[in-house]
């Protein structure tokens, strides 16, 4: 259930980190095409201000030509001052249009235009607006009619005249006019209005013509024909490429005894020799369709520039596979910079955890020794270092990975590790504290050890959790954290030195003396198998009870994994040495009513005299 969620969870943050990113860049598109709207608009509305202040000053330069030619007569002075003014109005006229092709440059890179296509190829484009009609609307105008004159059967192509007005050179069929071309329009293609409105119309023409020679039902036919060659010609390549794998396949099959004898590692077959022969008969037919599929995706260029209807399909499909390949080579040159430092990166922290391995395996054989660092330390503390170089190479190389700087990678970055965090947050408990055990050294694996109810020897101790085989032959898996948080008991951390010390409780009468219990308890630990004589073992009276005195009989063991053999053997001959020397142990839950005759312990010992004391009452009173 937490994986499914947590897979809805990180569903839905890649899908609304998509979405937010592509409402990012549409808001960016459109804020950048506003931008761009206005700073055209601007730099119309300067140039024809700077158009109007030539018109307004061309108009006071022929007043003053005029006024010039009928003051010849006149003063001198006063043709001075009207050659002066007209030499300072010729000047301005130069600095404005030399204003205003800088302006047009710097606009160029802002303004693309409109282009003029009405047979889906570029004709011309138009950069600036005339009165109401925008520049792209003067485009889709300007081919709707072009497309008109070329369904017009009566259109010849020396029909179409250039002629002058006023303000603009107008290029005509009849009385039709086509497009027109005023002083912006030759100031965006440097130069003349008359001379780019002759190239508009020799541009016009040659699409016409070879639109109409295009579509003839001559070029059809012999495209048709070429279509069905090349057809044909794919049919054969296919069929030959599936012959050739064919042929190759049962080739492969007549040589399988000789050269397919299966992949083995260290006496173990990975792969067999028919799955070898599988697994490269899967590789061919892979080859044979990439081959077909590539056969055919470089014929329907071929074929779709054949028809003029379907010629433009042919470069989009052959960018459908080169802009791809073209994207990843640029891109792979450009990150090639990025990918030597990550190589290089990658080889040092490489040869430093090499380095760092081979010193942990040198102190964990003992080879090398460390004061205060013990050898079982090695190994934990070896993963530790390489957790954190680990950690700290990705650091190093993060910036240099592509698509790191992208909000989209650092989102997805960031979601992950949150979702790492809150979803990992017992399992780091437990690794903090299987980390925090191992260099507590509180056991080592083979240990007998109590935690809390649980008692057995630890066969395995990992960073997540430890392992108990209890006397009863059961694995008990522990939490790491579950330990940290109970006190543990080690049996076996003394057994080497002094020994572990193997206690139980005696009750006995008070009849009994301690100085002969303490004798027969040492005779019963000396007959007890895996238990020591030195140190010597020893008894303590623990309590003085109502009806008896309870004794502890404590004895060294080296041996902590056979506490419950030893204690049963213990008990054993306990009871075997208390009987042999005629003592009862009816302590401390034991009730009897009977004349003393028969002692209660096995048959075999009963004729042992009974070590108790009698009082006889009546012959008591009559000595009195």
């Amino acid at each position: 259930m937490k994986l499914r969620l947590y897979s809805l969870l990180l569903g839905l943050a890649l899908s609304s980190s998509c979405v937010w990113a592509q409402t990012e860049k549409e808001t960016e598109a459109s804020t950048s095409d506003s931008i761009k709207k206005e700073i055209i608009s601007k730099g119309e509305s300067t140039l024809q201000e700077m158009r109007k202040q030539q018109i307004e000053d061309s108009i006071r330069r022929s007043y003053l030509e005029s006024q010039l030619l009928s003051s010849r007569r006149t003063d001198v002075y006063e043709q001075r001052k009207l050659v002066e003014e007209l030499t300072l109005l010729k000047s301005r006229d130069s600095l404005l249009m030399a204003k205003r092709r800088l302006k047009v440059d710097s606009l160029r890179t802002v303004n693309k235009g409109a282009p003029v296509a009405p047979f889906n190829d570029t004709l011309f484009t138009v950069f600036n607006a005339i009165g109401s009609y925008s520049a792209k609307e003067r485009a889709k105008g300007t081919s709707e009619r072009i497309q008109q004159l070329e369904s017009n059967y009566e259109f010849k192509t020396d029909s179409l005249i250039v002629q002058q007005t006023e303000d603009n050179w107008l290029l005509l069929w009849r009385d039709q006019t086509i497009l027109s071309v005023n002083e912006h329009d030759a100031l965006w293609a440097n130069k003349g209005a008359g001379e780019l409105t002759e190239s508009y119309r020799q541009i016009i023409v040659q699409a016409i013509d070879q639109y109409r020679e295009e579509h003839s039902l001559t070029r059809l036919l012999t495209s048709t024909g070429i279509a069905i060659v090349v057809v044909l010609s794919v049919g054969l390549i296919i069929f030959g490429l599936s012959k050739s794998v064919n042929l190759l396949n049962a080739r492969i099959l007549k040589s399988k005894r000789k050269r397919f004898k299966g992949i083995t590692f260290k006496g173990y077959q990975l792969i067999s020799p028919t799955q070898e022969l599988k697994y490269i008969w899967f590789v061919t037919g892979l080859l044979r369709w990439l081959l077909i599929l590539t056969v055919i995706y470089l014929a329907l260029p071929i074929l779709f520039n054949l028809f003029p209807s379907t010629k433009g399909y042919a470069p989009i499909l052959i960018g459908y596979f080169m802009s791809p390949l073209k994207k990843v080579g640029l891109a792979v040159i450009d990150y090639f910079p990025d990918l030597v430092t990550v190589i290089v990166v990658y080889f040092i922290f490489h040869y430093a955890l090499k380095i760092l391995k081979y010193f942990a395996e040198e102190l964990a054989k003992g080879s090398l020794v460390i004061n205060g660092f013990y050898s079982d330390w090695a190994l934990p503390t070896y993963h530790i270092l390489r957790v954190l170089l680990m950690a700290f190479f990705l650091v190093v190389i993060f910036p240099y990975l592509p698509g790191a700087q992208s909000d989209i990678f650092k989102g997805v970055s960031v979601f992950i590790g949150v979702l790492f965090t809150f979803s990992s947050a017992g399992a780091l408990g437990n690794i903090v504290a299987g980390l925090m055990l191992t260099y507590m050294r509180s056991f080592v694996v083979g240990d007998r050890v109590k935690f809390g109810d649980v008692t057995g020897d630890i066969v395995e101790k990992s960073l997540l959790v430890t392992r108990i085989r209890t006397p009863n032959n059961e694995v008990v898996s522990i939490p790491n954290s579950q330990i940290m948080g109970n006190h543990t008991i080690n049996y076996s951390a003394e057994a080497d030195q002094q020994g572990l010390i193997i206690n139980t409780k005696v009750a006995m009468a008070y009849e009994v003396p301690w100085q002969t219990f303490h004798e027969l308890a040492k005779a019963a630990v000396a007959r007890t198998e895996l238990l020591e004589t030195t140190p010597e073992p020893f008894i303590f009276q623990s309590s003085l009870d109502d009806y008896y005195v309870t004794y502890q009989i404590n004895a060294y063991t080296r041996h902590p994994h056979r506490q419950a053999f030893i204690y049963s053997e213990l008990h054993k001959h306990v009871m075997d040495v208390f009987h042999e020397a005629g003592i009862e142990m009816v302590s401390p839950k034991y009730h009897a009513v009977r004349d003393g005759a028969i002692k209660d312990m096995p048959e075999k010992y009963r004729g042992v005299p009974l070590r108790s004391f009698h009082v006889d009452i009546k012959a008591t009173k009559e000595g009195e």
